[in-house]
């Protein structure tokens, strides 16, 4: 018996077989540089309009830089030595840190309570969540004048419901601590609608089978909020606390617009100009850039401080 052998296709037998793609010089370049060409436009740009001026700003806090002068003399350090001493200076500071805690401490915590309850299972969910963050969206010119006619000395509207609990009116402008308290008030109802945005975004990232698990071992609301909600929110409250903290240190807008005359005083006795306010001041009516200078580079060390503060705070509070 005859053993068939299998027909072997010698036209597929003599193909050559395909010879491994050849690796160009140019190719292996392109794996290496293209990564930094596509990051590079962020740098550049970083480094035009970011690290220059800031940069610049210490070289010109070292000078007597007034506007239009050809050529300043340098001083050194004077310019820190003389703000050590600048007692309007300490209290723009003050003011600064005691708007920024009535705003941003309040802020944080209805931001968490709010995005809270827009977690729950509400009707018209996306209504609600629109809602929050109108007063963001708002000019906030108008939303200044808003505040103004509310914490208006004679006519405010907080000063008629003070009155019939019988509490005496206040003065909101001419007194340190209510100006402060009306700034504020700007600036919460600005911001927590934004903030608890943020937060509410991390809240849905939870998984939820956590929640169903701890529901099961008998955790209540409560417990469940502090011991699984707010831990996992660990890292967007530190990111949320520190642009708060950012942005209160730097406060501009609404005690500049506070003052009925718009300027940049503060008041009659500057008791709510911040340091912002004061920079402007001495840049742009003192012409003094040296001095104005060595304000925003003081600024600046003080929010990494405080910034760098709180993240640790938050890192170690929140577990």
């Amino acid at each position: 018996m005859t053993a068939v052998l299998p027909q072997v296709d010698r036209g597929r037998e003599q193909q050559p077989r395909p010879r491994p793609a050849r690796r160009y010089p140019l190719s292996k370049l392109d794996n290496k540089v293209s990564p930094y060409l596509f990051v590079a436009p962020f740098f550049v740009l970083f480094g035009a309009i970011g690290l220059f001026p800031l940069l610049y700003t210490a070289y010109v806090s070292l000078f007597d830089w007034e506007v239009g002068a050809d050529d300043p003399a340098f001083i050194g350090l004077d310019n820190y030595r003389t703000l050590v001493e600048d007692a309007q200076f300490w209290q723009a500071l003050f003011n600064t840190f005691s708007i920024f805690v009535l705003s941003s401490a309040p802020q944080i915590v209805v931001a968490v309570l709010i995005a809270a309850l827009l977690n729950e299972n509400l009707r018209a969910r996306t209504g609600w969540r629109m809602g929050v963050l109108l007063p963001y969206v708002a000019s906030l010119v108008a939303l200044t004048i808003i505040f103004g006619n509310l914490f208006g000395p004679q006519y405010g509207l907080v000063n008629t419901v003070l009155s019939a609990v019988g509490i005496p009116p206040i003065d909101w402008q001419a007194s340190t601590f209510g100006s402060h308290v009306a700034i504020a008030s700007m600036v919460n109802w600005r911001w927590t609608g934004y903030n608890s945005l943020i937060v509410l975004a991390a809240m849905q990232a939870i998984p939820r089978e956590v929640h169903e698990a701890a529901l099961v071992d008998g955790a209540g609301p409560l417990r469940r909020f502090f011991s699984i909600t707010l831990p996992m929110l660990k890292p967007t409250l530190i990111f949320v606390i520190v642009t708060s903290t950012i942005g209160g240190l730097q406060i501009f807008t609404e005690p500049k617009l506070y003052e009925p005359s718009g300027g940049s005083g503060g008041g009659a006795e500057h008791q709510y100009q911040t340091v912002v306010l004061y920079l402007y001041q001495t840049a742009f009516q003192g012409l003094d850039l040296g001095y104005a200078s060595s304000i925003a580079w003081v600024l600046f060390l003080i929010i990494i401080a405080v910034a760098g503060l709180n993240f640790l705070i938050t890192r170690r509070a929140v577990r």
